[in-house]
């Protein structure tokens, strides 16, 4: 199965939605040449992980406006929301990506401008109003990421929202688990997993 990988442009040198609209352009080329490419239309789909699962999640939602139609998103351990929480039981986890560092890259992305909801809502997914539409969604987290509670609840608005949505939590795992279990057998468990997805789409 082909992948397009995106080399979108990157904060803070980038305005806040940059990336996102990088991608559209991506999606967009890639939708133009599929015939060429012998790429099946109906069945391309978006995947990130980390702050590239954030991208992939507002690209599902610039390509729902642009009337592109998806047949999956895929999100491992997305960067979602630029307004979590601390949780102090997630603390001692946090070393693989701390809150510190999730701020640093949130004020990369948004800077100091005034941000138009238009802006705000491409740059994080969390804030989009209307999910409704978007394509179909395949999330994992760890229990221990930070990003748990964020993606858990984007998770929940796309079922309120009437979009397919496949969650895994993985117990005791901290964010890039599947990174960190390289070589392991539950590493390999996690990537025969997005195997199944990708295959089945």
């Amino acid at each position: 199965m082909p992948f397009l990988s995106v080399d979108y442009r990157l904060a803070p040198e980038a305005p806040a939605g940059t990336a996102p609209a990088d991608a559209l352009a991506a999606l967009r080329w890639l939708v133009a040449e599929a015939p060429a490419l012998g790429v099946d239309p109906a069945r391309i789909a978006v995947m990130g992980d980390s702050a590239g699962g954030g991208i992939a999640a507002s690209l599902a939602v610039l390509a729902r406006d642009a009337g592109l139609p998806l047949a999956k998103q895929i999100l491992i351990y997305p960067m979602l929301d630029d307004r979590s929480e601390r949780d102090p039981e997630l603390d001692a986890a946090a070393a693989m990506f701390s809150y510190e560092f999730e701020r640093t890259a949130w004020e990369a992305v948004l800077g100091d401008l005034p941000l138009g909801d238009r802006v705000l809502y491409a740059a994080v997914p969390a804030r989009q109003p209307d999910l409704a539409g978007v394509a179909p969604a395949y999330l994992e987290v760890g229990e221990l990421d930070i990003f748990r509670d964020a993606d858990v609840a984007y998770a929940g608005r796309l079922w309120r929202a009437g979009v397919s949505t496949e969650l895994h939590v993985h117990p005791g795992s901290p964010h890039a688990f599947d990174i960190l279990l390289m070589g392991d057998p539950a590493g390999h468990r996690h990537r025969e997993e997005k195997v199944r997805i990708i295959r089945g789409i």
